[in-house]
């Protein structure tokens, strides 16, 4: 069982600034961590934090996303196609396909989620 923590979203503190996304979030012990710092209903921005070998399972979104890796690395399967990612690398995970993850190492990600 994936142990989730949401993380305060106080994202009004963050309009107008420069931010750094991978320090807006912090690493838990066995767990996965979130944040929305963006959330509007054209589309989401939401950091992630994850411990080595947490992930979340296979599952299908109904909008493309699009996720960032901040630090670290991860592993991560599309319709049964598997990804390596690693720090500066993204990718585009689209629509209604069946998509996982697992932290490889501890791995931090930026996930774009837009809404259509």
């Amino acid at each position: 069982m994936v142990n989730i923590i949401v993380t305060t979203n106080n994202t009004g503190e963050l309009v107008g600034k420069l931010l750094e996304p991978a320090d807006l979030i912090s690493y838990q012990d066995g767990a996965v961590v979130s944040r929305t710092i963006v959330f509007q209903k054209s589309g989401t921005i939401t950091l992630f934090a994850f411990d080595t070998g947490e992930g979340l399972s296979e599952h299908t979104a109904p909008f493309d996303a699009v996720v960032q890796v901040l630090e670290g690395e991860v592993e991560i399967s599309i319709s049964g196609e598997m990804f390596h990612l690693v720090q500066g690398q993204m990718i585009i995970m689209p629509a209604n396909r069946p998509h996982a993850l697992k932290a490889l190492t501890r791995f931090k990600m930026m996930l774009t989620m837009i809404h259509a």
